[in-house]
């Protein structure tokens, strides 16, 4: 297990720097003037200038990329003389249009974003998983029709479409819920959950439709394995050879899209944030490109990017307890 961990983990190292290396090349070397880029629509030329040496493009190519993942991991000073200013580990570059460093703008908005994607994702597991496993015993039956015609209705809605059909049904018509208006955990727990409840059942709609599916069409090959037509022979009960046995083993392809899903959302929801108002990084990195802030995009990208392949590895390592034999 230690041995396929820490291939895991250089396997993640290598990718995180391919994707520095990428985006470093998209977001400085692909643009005429990466210095207009990153000043937004609004610069005016003594800013321009000031950015550029804040920037360091007077640097050799090579030169500028080691500060760029250096900065990452061990923090850097970003220009000289009046100009310097100190960029803090993990440095993800200085946003002009803000006045503020992107680390600084993502950790004050990630924060919502990661209550919007957990809360959604324990929502959508559990009715995507239960959905899916009760259909996949009832093949065939009624239920099974019910669940997967509901399951494709579901998929089919845009997640702005269920969105506004939740506001104007529990928050205009019905007064159930208020309007949701982020409220941190600490604050107040209720609060926060409640406020929350739209937002997630709008993206757990979705999500739960797909994983209804895939948990299904595994479930029900899972089943026909055997050593599940030995578990019954041997006379263990239907709930042991169902969630030991079965659930267990056929998890392991919803724990590959479960990977990627949450990974992505913890980067922030852009449609969803933007919909209900919540001020995370989904919505910062709507702003960003509405604005030109090339710094804001370079730091979500890279964070996306990071979260996704944190999540993959999280999934890999589940793997090696799921099924044991994927440690060799």
């Amino acid at each position: 297990m230690i041995r396929y961990t820490l291939r895991r983990l250089g396997a993640v190292l290598g990718v995180l720097t391919a994707v520095a290396a990428v985006t470093f090349t998209i977001f400085y070397v692909l643009p005429s003037d990466p210095a207009a880029a990153a000043c937004g629509k609004a610069c005016s030329a003594e800013r321009l200038a000031a950015i550029r040496a804040h920037m360091g493009l007077d640097q050799p190519l090579w030169r500028q990329f080691w500060d760029f993942v250096s900065g990452i991991f061990t923090g850097r000073t970003v220009g000289s003389g009046q100009y310097a200013l100190h960029c803090r580990f993990p440095c993800l570059g200085y946003s002009y249009e803000n006045s503020e460093a992107v680390w600084d703008l993502l950790t004050d908005r990630l924060p919502v974003s990661a209550s919007l994607a957990v809360g959604a994702a324990v929502l959508w597991l559990t009715l995507g998983l239960s959905a899916g496993t009760v259909a996949a015993l009832r093949r065939g039956t009624l239920t099974d029709r019910v669940l997967m015609v509901g399951a494709v209705g579901a998929a089919s809605l845009p997640v702005y479409f269920t969105a506004m059909m939740l506001i104007y049904g529990v928050v205009r018509v019905a007064g159930l819920l208020p309007y949701p208006q982020y409220v941190p955990f600490g604050d107040d727990p209720g609060r926060w959950a409640s406020n929350l409840l739209l937002p997630w059942l709008a993206l757990a709609v979705l999500y739960a439709a797909m994983y209804s599916r895939q948990s299904r069409s595994s479930m029900i090959e899972t089943m026909a394995e055997p050593y599940i037509r030995t578990a019954r022979a041997k006379g263990l009960p239907r709930r042991t050879v169902v969630v030991k046995h079965g659930l267990r083993a056929g998890m392991t392809p919803v724990l590959t899209l479960f990977g990627m899903d949450l990974g992505g959302l913890l980067a922030g929801a852009v449609i969803t944030e933007s919909i209900f108002g919540l001020p995370g990084v989904g919505r910062l990195f709507y702003g960003a490109l509405s604005a030109g802030d090339q710094p804001v995009i370079l730091g979500v990208t890279l964070l996306a990017a990071a979260f996704i392949v944190v999540a993959n590895l999280a999934v890999d390592l589940l793997y090696a307890v799921v099924d044991p034999r994927v440690r060799l």
